[in-house]
């Protein structure tokens, strides 16, 4: 018979495709495995045709989806914490997500149901595992000193009883090597109105897991992963990554063929790729001191230009139709012999082209390990989220990044980094003579062999198979 695994997804692209890629890989390691992924709907994000390419991309039998109905939002006064509001919006699944279970999942003939792997921020469908009697697996997009993070968070709040302040000391944080500046904590633990209690609260919930999966390796995050496992009485650890997209087959868009095809024309290591996430930009005054820096610096680049997120994160994003309007005049003239703008850019597929030398990246942790991947550095510009904390992280704890910010943040719109700034963080990663570029390199090989035979995340894969295969119900 076979172990069945029920994944819970939250709607993200981030998420959903490193889950998706993470289930893939379960069932290309053990055949003996099963996976229904539940999908949820987004609130603000159509996601539909973006999860429809990817369950195309499954050639799995043993791999399914289940798209769970809509359901309505949380009220609007939630709104004042992004945080807090998905979360309710999360909640009001659980009953949907139970069901889909009882009924999609559990009268499936051939198969044992052997546990419920679900998001970071799904942590309330750890009651629905304790419901149906189940283990449930928390899955890590981020980092291991993320997840380090909130399970700090109950231990540091029934010592203080408080949220964090922007002017607290720095911090000594298990999970992190070196003491935190208040600067580079993600926002939602200065939220009053939801943020910090809503992830305090995951925190909490996590201890009730059996297990974490984390999208990590043991040879990238060893001091984060060494505090994670320091308590045997604590949810096992699995460390399986790098779990990132490899598929090279994917169908490009015209746009994306087209730099591409610049790319080509490029020679190798002499593009500096500048790129901030599915929801991350800046507004006109923040890209013209770009544009200078990027004119100044003399390299060539290919740089993704999109509007800063929406206050209100359930709106839909926009979009810049017109470059030349909100890039300094004639800059686009100027640069085109050197230079690409473009929106929406094909990251994993720029990052793995020979004429990429740098990348000046928000720091989502997906950005990151595909980095990594292909032996190219960053220049860290967190945007929002855990951002600020993990480009800490990169340049502090690990030395694998060339600061050019670690505590920018864009509900802070006043703030603007400063083109001399920007340029000399730029001519520094792209230096071929700093030794950020041979560790990264070095870390990137790593992360391979990590997923060979005998590596360090194959071998973790292996514990977890095994340890689901005891599981019954």
């Amino acid at each position: 018979m076979k172990n069945e695994l029920v994944f819970v997804a939250a709607p993200g692209r981030g998420h959903i495709v490193s889950e998706i890629e993470f289930a893939k890989r379960l069932s290309e390691v053990d055949r003996g495995i099963s996976v229904t992924v539940l999908l949820m709907k987004s609130s603000s994000l159509d996601l539909d045709s973006f999860i429809q390419e990817l369950a195309a991309s499954v050639s799995s039998s043993n791999i399914q989806f289940i798209s769970l109905p809509k359901v309505d939002p949380p009220p609007s006064e939630l709104k004042s914490s992004n945080e807090s509001y998905f979360a309710a919006y999360i909640e009001k699944h659980k009953c949907l997500v139970k069901d889909a279970i009882i009924n999609h999942v559990l009268p499936k003939s051939g198969t044992h149901l052997a546990g419920l792997v679900i998001d970071l921020f799904c942590s309330s469908m750890i009651d629905v595992a304790n419901e149906l009697g189940i283990p449930s697996y928390v899955f890590c997009t981020s980092s291991a000193a993320f997840l380090g993070l909130v399970l700090y968070l109950p231990i540091r709040h029934s010592l203080s009883g408080t949220e964090f302040s922007i002017s607290d000391p720095d911090s000594s944080i298990p999970a992190f090597a070196n003491l935190v500046p208040s600067g580079v904590l993600p926002s939602f633990l200065f939220n009053k109105h939801g943020g910090y209690s809503s992830f305090l609260s995951h925190g909490t919930q996590f201890q009730k897991a059996k297990g974490f999966i984390i999208n990590t390796f043991a040879e990238l995050e060893s001091h984060a992963i060494n505090f994670l496992t320091a308590d045997k009485e604590s949810p096992q650890v699995y460390t399986v990554g790098p779990v990132i997209n490899l598929d090279i087959t994917k169908k490009l868009s015209e746009s994306d063929r087209k730099i591409m095809k610049w790319l080509d024309d490029q020679p190798s290591s002499s593009v500096v790729f500048l790129c901030f996430g599915s929801i991350g930009g800046f507004e006109p005054p923040q890209l013209a001191e770009i544009a200078i820096a990027l004119k100044q610096s003399g390299h060539r680049f290919l740089w993704s230009v999109q509007p800063s997120p929406p206050k209100d994160f359930t709106a839909k994003p926009k979009v810049y139709a017109n470059f030349s309007d909100v890039l300094p005049k004639g800059f686009l003239e100027r640069t085109k012999d050197r230079g690409l703008v473009c929106g929406w850019a094909p990251q994993v597929e720029i990052l793995r082209h020979h004429a990429v030398g740098g990348f000046v990246s928000h720091c989502g942790w997906n950005s990151i390990l595909e980095s990594l991947w292909n032996g190219v550095p960053i220049a860290t510009w967190p945007v929002y989220g855990e951002q600020q904390s993990n480009a800490f992280q990169l340049v502090k704890d690990l030395e694998l990044a060339v600061e050019l910010t670690l505590d920018y943040r864009f509900e802070n719109s006043d703030e603007i980094v400063v083109a001399d700034k920007i340029e000399k963080a730029i001519n520094w990663l792209m230096d071929s003579e700093n030794p950020v570029r041979q560790r990264v390199k070095d870390l990137g090989e790593k992360g391979r062999k990590a997923l060979m035979d005998g590596g360090s995340s194959l071998i973790s894969f292996g514990r977890f198979i095994a340890d689901i295969s005891v599981n019954r119900l």
